[in-house]
């Protein structure tokens, strides 16, 4: 993976949005459950699609993009060992886990689990164990944020269990082009699946989005959100009618209903520009 997908770097991608301001192409004959959707050509930041953009709403477990990117901006150790304790556990939603408590695991590992699964106790124990603690690991996310230009983003936590997360489609697409900069989260977002071992078990951990492993779709980078305030969410840069777009789906209604919107934007895009990738 890289950028022989067609992304030419973050400035540029900026200055494209920057010429190109508020246009807003019309998607006829295209309806979205999803009440704010952003697509744009990751290449020279084209508008493609657009649906309340700019509305500043709550991303639930997106905030694991710029968790990943604040992590590996830190160069820790990625072999150093951690530690999930109780102090992960969700404590505002008590959410499940399949991560038991006491398990070691290192680095790596743990951000692996927190991008392709979603696991919110890996992502809380990154924060947890980041040099000054959570604190310095928030504060470090919302420095990036401002670093990146990001006008309606605030973080709370890593895990995005907090409704105080919120960013705008606009913003994610900031987001999702820095992000794809980083190796490591094109990889471990887009594997279909993983394990780890557990004392003598080993536990299985498919990727949160299914999409990843539909041989219709070639996708460079991948996450989903889900809390009852933000809806269903999802985030992907794919090749779509031969050329990279960044996806950005938020407050999807319905289970399954993100994916339709996927679908039904790739193949309104292979019908509006008459070419399959």
């Amino acid at each position: 993976m890289g950028f022989s997908k067609g992304a030419r770097g973050l400035g540029f991608f900026l200055a494209g949005l920057a010429f190109l301001g508020a246009a807003t192409p019309r998607s006829r004959g295209l309806s979205l459950k999803s009440a704010s959707a952003l697509v744009l050509d990751q290449s020279t930041g084209q508008t493609l699609l657009e649906k309340q953009a700019s509305a500043v709403v709550p991303i639930a477990s997106l905030t694991k993009l710029m968790t990943a990117m604040v992590l590996l901006d830190a160069r820790l150790d990625p072999l150093e060992t951690i530690t999930i304790t109780s102090d992960d556990k969700d404590t505002l939603r008590h959410s499940r886990s399949r991560l038991p408590v006491g398990t070691r695991l290192p680095r790596e590992q743990a951000l692996l689990l927190a991008l392709l699964a979603s696991e919110n106790r890996a992502a809380h124990a990154l924060g947890r164990t980041f040099p000054g603690g959570l604190t310095a690991f928030v504060q470090a996310m919302n420095a990036k944020a401002q670093q990146l230009g990001l006008t309606g983003t605030r973080f709370e936590d890593p895990t995005g269990l907090s409704s105080g997360n919120v960013a705008t489609a606009r913003d994610l697409a900031r987001i999702m082009d820095a992000a794809y900069q980083y190796p490591e989260i094109r990889d471990f977002s887009t594997r279909p699946a993983t394990s780890i071992q557990a004392g003598r078990h080993s536990i299985q951990f498919p990727n949160t989005n299914a999409l990843v492993r539909s041989p219709r779709w070639d996708i460079g980078l991948s996450k989903t959100g889900y809390i009852e305030e933000a809806g269903r969410c999802l985030v992907m840069q794919a090749m779509l009618a031969n050329r990279p777009v960044l996806i950005i789906l938020l407050d999807s209604w319905g289970k399954y209903s993100r994916l339709g919107d996927a679908n039904r934007i790739k193949q309104w895009m292979e019908a509006r520009l008459g070419s399959k990738g």
